[in-house]
């Protein structure tokens, strides 16, 4: 069967629909970034904006893939970034997941590529909705606290690791030499503006990388905040709930350690807000 060539489109306006090709990041190239952009999308009306942050696998294109139906249905760009393991240190498999690294402002980074795809695409960039699952559900409950203004929503997934709002403990297992580190305040005021989906298989019970003593992303006082994902998750919950915050707890029936099969869970925390001021 021959292949239908496309219209009269240059090849810059075809790339500008579907999955998008990868691209570096202007502010950094080490790190790259895909789109799906639904094919009704049009440039005089912005849509919203879904970001899914990857965890240690650097699974980002995957999300991509998974995310086309969803954002076909409900007319949302997606963007999975990449921060690639080995920056700086070539032996390095979590740089992004504690914000800071070797001088490297991960949060920051995130922010410069919404304001690039903004650019190039009809996007609601303001504030957008973040999904991070197991290294990238670390990334987003702190990004979270930094930037609760630029966030209509966040899904954190599976941390292996979590940071509660505990100014007697030390970052990152809790919030204390916060400001001295990143500069601001936490808002909590804003973080209640926030919707917060907490979310984890059934089945995440599997320790043998979240007990690892020793290790470049271990800290003495993190055994006491569970010893599954499963425990931690629920640990951060009742931090959360005790500060006021607008908590849902999903857990995944007969779901283990898989970021993509509670991907419908988060589509459906997602959806129900993306569609609601169209009510």
């Amino acid at each position: 069967m021959a292949l239908t060539e496309p219209s009269t489109q240059s090849t810059a306006q075809f790339y500008q629909r579907g999955s998008i090709p990868t691209f570096a990041a202007q502010v950094d190239p080490r790190l790259h970034y895909c789109l799906y952009v639904p094919n009704r999308l049009r440039d005089d009306e912005k849509a919203p904006l879904v970001v899914v942050q990857h965890g240690t696998a650097r699974t980002a294109m995957t999300y991509r893939t998974h995310l086309k139906p969803f954002a076909e249905k409900y007319g949302v760009v997606v963007l999975t970034p990449t921060f690639p393991a080995g920056l700086v240190d070539p032996t390095d498999l979590h740089n992004f997941k504690f914000i800071e690294y070797q001088g490297i402002r991960f949060d920051e980074m995130l922010l410069a590529i919404v304001d690039e795809v903004a650019e190039r695409f009809p996007v609601e960039k303001e504030k957008f909705y973040l999904h991070g699952f197991s290294g990238g559900g670390q990334f987003t409950h702190r990004f979270l606290y930094l930037h609760p203004d630029r966030l209509a929503a966040c899904s954190i997934g599976a941390p292996g690791r979590i940071t509660e709002l505990d100014e007697t403990l030390p970052w990152w297992l809790g919030t204390k030499g916060f400001e001295e580190k990143f500069g601001q305040r936490i808002d909590e005021d804003a973080l209640r503006r926030v919707p917060i989906q907490l979310v984890v298989g059934s089945d995440d019970v599997e320790t043998w990388e979240i007990n690892n003593p020793g290790e470049s992303n271990w800290m003495d006082g993190v055994e006491k905040t569970g010893r599954t994902r499963i425990e931690r998750l629920r640990t951060l919950e009742a931090n959360y709930r005790a500060h006021d915050l607008n908590v849902t707890f999903e857990l995944v029936p007969g779901v283990a350690h898989r970021g993509s099969q509670i991907l419908p869970a988060v589509e459906r925390f997602f959806g129900a807000l993306i569609e609601t001021p169209k009510r």
